[in-house]
């Protein structure tokens, strides 16, 4: 699956991804203009974009009447949101992704995670969809993982998931899944932002979510510099 150009799915298209990842880390309603200044987009170009996530079922929509003119439009994540990254895309994209590993020779955890890596930097998109760190975001998001960003005194920056897009699989093969999805996340780096590194990946239960990326390099600099 290619996170940019895929052609399945609202959020493989850029802006929509951004959009959506930017709205679930806001988790409040966002108005269209705020969102189109963020973006360095025209308003009416974001509009369109938000109604194709809302009509995905991605994004629910609030008209807040004012004192002139016409009503403002409220955008915030819908409670039941299924982003791409979520059933049944996710577990077809994960049985490929095993195959794969297990095409490559993979059984050990180290090979495992190799063939993840192969395979994130196979799917990490072509072109940046503005910074890198705002790239890297818009990929996890795309994945179905509703990454949080957190930026910790150690110079790091860490993307807490909020969603384990295979919690299923993950319950009964948790070292495997989290193991390639480690690698899966090396590889996006490799592409995304080969300067920077991969300083820590723990995960959780899949349940409850909560798996912790941890970055070190010039995509967590720059994050910390626009914070």
């Amino acid at each position: 699956m290619d996170l940019q150009n895929g052609p399945e799915g609202p959020l493989s298209q850029p802006v929509r991804a951004r959009l959506f990842a930017r709205l679930a880390e806001l988790r409040r309603p966002v108005g269209t203009d705020e969102l189109a200044t963020e973006l360095g987009l025209h308003p009416n170009g974001v509009r369109v974009h938000l109604d194709v996530l809302r009509e995905a079922g991605l994004l629910d929509r609030e008209r807040v009447r004012q004192r002139r003119g016409r009503p403002r439009d409220m955008w915030s994540v819908a409670p039941d949101a299924h982003p791409d990254g979520d059933p049944p895309r996710a577990y077809t994209d994960l049985a490929r992704w095993l195959a794969g590993a297990m095409a490559r020779g993979a059984s050990s955890p180290s090979a495992i995670e190799l063939a993840g890596r192969q395979i994130g930097a196979e799917i990490a998109p072509t072109t940046l969809t503005g910074s890198p760190e705002t790239t890297m975001y818009a990929a996890l998001a795309s994945l179905g993982f509703q990454p949080q960003r957190v930026l910790d005194p150690l110079e790091t920056l860490t993307y807490k998931l909020r969603n384990c897009p295979y919690r299923s699989v993950a319950l009964d093969e948790q070292e495997v899944v989290c193991t390639l999805h480690k690698g899966l996340t090396e590889g996006l780096l490799d592409v995304i932002a080969p300067t920077s590194e991969l300083a820590g990946f723990v995960p959780k239960d899949p349940d409850a979510a909560g798996c912790l990326i941890t970055l070190r390099g010039p995509l967590a600099d720059a994050a910390r510099a626009e914070a």
